[in-house]
């Protein structure tokens, strides 16, 4: 009996950004690294905080270790554009995405796999949890409340080993968490209803980013 394939992802493009003003917000400018582009290089060099040529404006809510590198998939571009109405097509870093990826989703990614990206190696972490910045960056006002119900989510990765990763081809999932908490169980145990066994469940992933596991920790004891 043979040992099976690890999977594989297909890379659809790599995109980066710098801070820059995307609009206004109760009268004041708004920088934000939200908006990024697709790589024109071969490669780029991947740090433990970002991508070469990739940084956030404000770092308080925004980058670090836990929020390195952003995916989302691609088959939700076409979705986004017909029901937000959007002229230009959404596309890749549209949503400011660093990885754009195609035939994996929230409900099949889960917290805590592995991927092998070049000389890298990147850890699923968390769902991400959308800002007014999204609004300004796909000029929707209220893209977030559909974001979140819709649970196209994407995910965060932090990065376990840095290096030199390429910007084609696919990604190999080299571990798969054992636990098999998926990016919605994460996203579903913060903002619907959950059970306490369900919150229960994600919070004994080791791989959870720590700010995803104070706000379920909160939740659970009812200071929300």
């Amino acid at each position: 009996m043979t040992d099976q394939a690890p999977p594989l992802v297909q890379l659809v493009s790599v995109n980066v950004g710098l801070p820059a003003v995307i609009g206004t917000h109760r009268g004041h400018p708004v920088m934000s690294g939200i908006k990024k582009r697709p790589v024109a290089t071969p490669t780029l060099y991947l740090d433990t905080l970002n991508l070469a040529g990739d940084r956030q404006a404000d770092l308080r809510v925004h980058g670090g270790p836990e929020k390195a590198v952003y995916a989302y998939p691609s088959e939700y571009f076409p979705l986004w554009t017909a029901e937000l109405e959007h002229d230009p097509p959404y596309g890749p870093g549209s949503f400011g995405d660093n990885l754009t990826v195609a035939g994996w989703f929230e409900d099949r990614v889960r917290i805590g796999d592995v991927w092998a990206w070049g000389d890298a190696l990147i850890q699923v972490c968390q769902p991400r949890y959308p800002c007014y910045k999204l609004a300004l960056a796909t000029e929707r006002p209220r893209i977030a409340k559909s974001f979140i119900a819709k649970g196209r989510t994407g995910w965060y990765f932090r990065v376990l080993r840095p290096g030199e990763v390429p910007v084609a081809g696919p990604i190999t999932i080299v571990e798969r968490d054992p636990a098999a908490v998926t990016v919605l169980d994460a996203h579903r145990a913060l903002v619907i209803d959950p059970t306490r066994e369900h919150i229960e469940r994600v919070l004994a992933v080791p791989a959870l980013a720590a700010s995803w596991r104070a706000a379920l920790t909160k939740r659970l004891s009812g200071e929300e």
